[in-house]
């Protein structure tokens, strides 16, 4: 989750001296892999936008729906990742090994702990990879061994931007990251895509000034809802037809009311279109 740098492909660091947009999603999903820096950040933010937590806890139940859904009703067995963040419960390759033994999985962060975690608990699992990369780079992805050996374009595929593209300044053009990586997938293959918005200029502005000053500028922005129904251009979205609320995607009976709307989770799964 952590993408606002250029894109770079040799390992860094950890730091923590600034905030990380995967450990403080980690933080607010009750994970250990997260320091004092990302907790006192996730605090200020709840402060401000109160329903972040329940936010982040009905998008990782999304993510989870989303991947069970694709691998039951819609044959998918292989998933690229972009930006996946760090490993906690149900991650996308358990989902859609329960359904598919076979399935196949690459992860791509560019946050060095993501990897460290992520390799550490794949390294019996042939059939996942975690890369670091920035998700920006798709020639780079497309090109890596990893996407070359588990990855076969002939398959059903789907490409994963959850919770991420608001990581991305529009000086890197999402929604033109979005058709890039379509063209490389090809028709009948598909999108799953979500990203924070709000309604209210002044949510969208404190946050994306937070986040952008917190995390050292690896932050985008807080959108609105139209240009992300941009992304979907030259798709066809499946039921419910339409971006929304990531709750509300084939909701489940128990998944948690947001407190407040100040700031959604939205999106929708869909197929490319020739």
């Amino acid at each position: 989750m952590s993408q606002g740098e250029p894109p770079q492909h040799e390992k860094r660091p950890v730091d923590v001296e600034k905030p990380s947009v995967a450990r403080m999603y980690d933080y607010y999903l009750g994970g250990r892999n997260n320091y004092a820096v990302d907790q006192k950040a996730c605090d200020e933010l709840s402060k401000q936008v109160p329903s972040t937590k329940i936010l982040a806890q009905n998008n990782r139940r999304y993510l989870r729906r989303v991947v069970h859904v694709l691998a039951a009703e819609y044959g998918v067995r292989q998933f690229i990742d972009h930006g996946s963040g760090l490993p906690t419960q149900d991650n996308v390759h358990e989902v859609a090994q329960r359904v598919h033994h076979d399935a196949r999985v690459v992860y791509i962060d560019n946050d060095p702990i993501v990897l460290a975690h992520g390799r550490a608990l794949l390294k019996t699992d042939k059939n996942t990879e975690v890369i670091q990369a920035d998700m920006r780079d798709t020639e780079y992805i497309f090109a890596h061994p990893s996407v070359r050996r588990l990855i076969d374009l002939s398959q059903p595929t789907a490409a994963l931007f959850v919770s991420v593209l608001h990581c991305i300044p529009d000086r890197d053009d999402p929604a033109g990251l979005i058709r890039h990586v379509a063209r490389k997938l090809g028709p009948g293959h598909f999108m799953v895509i979500c990203q924070l918005v709000s309604d209210r200029p002044s949510i969208r502005s404190w946050v994306t000034d937070f986040m952008r000053t917190s995390t050292g500028g690896n932050w985008g922005r807080v959108r609105e809802h139209r240009e992300v129904d941009r992304y979907f251009d030259g798709m066809e979205i499946l039921p419910p037809g339409e971006p929304t609320e990531v709750s509300l995607w084939r909701p489940e009976d128990l998944a948690p009311k947001q407190p407040s709307d100040e700031w959604i989770e939205y999106g929708a799964v869909a197929r490319i279109l020739g």
